[in-house]
């Protein structure tokens, strides 16, 4: 879009876009660390905990995820606004 307006946009969209990628990078390592806890009880013969911790964290970071991507897709409709012509 930057390439189309020929020049820079809003440094908010680059932020908001900064931003989902870090929340995306966040979902993904609290992902492995969910499949890793359940991996390890799984192996020992432990029964399920109804308090998981991992699971948590994982629920939380979606939480996040999904507010982030809401405001990302706001950021990008805009910059789409100002780089079609008038």
């Amino acid at each position: 879009m930057e390439r189309l307006r020929s020049s820079p946009l809003h440094a908010n969209i680059s932020t908001a876009l900064d931003k989902h990628l870090e929340v995306i990078h966040v979902v993904q390592s609290r992902r492995k660390d969910e499949i890793a806890n359940a991996s390890n009880r799984q192996r020992q013969g432990a029964p399920r905990c109804q308090d998981d911790r991992a699971v948590f964290a994982l629920a939380l970071a979606i939480g996040e995820m999904s507010v982030v991507t809401r405001k990302a897709r706001t950021m990008l409709w805009c910059a789409f606004q100002m780089t079609l012509p008038k």
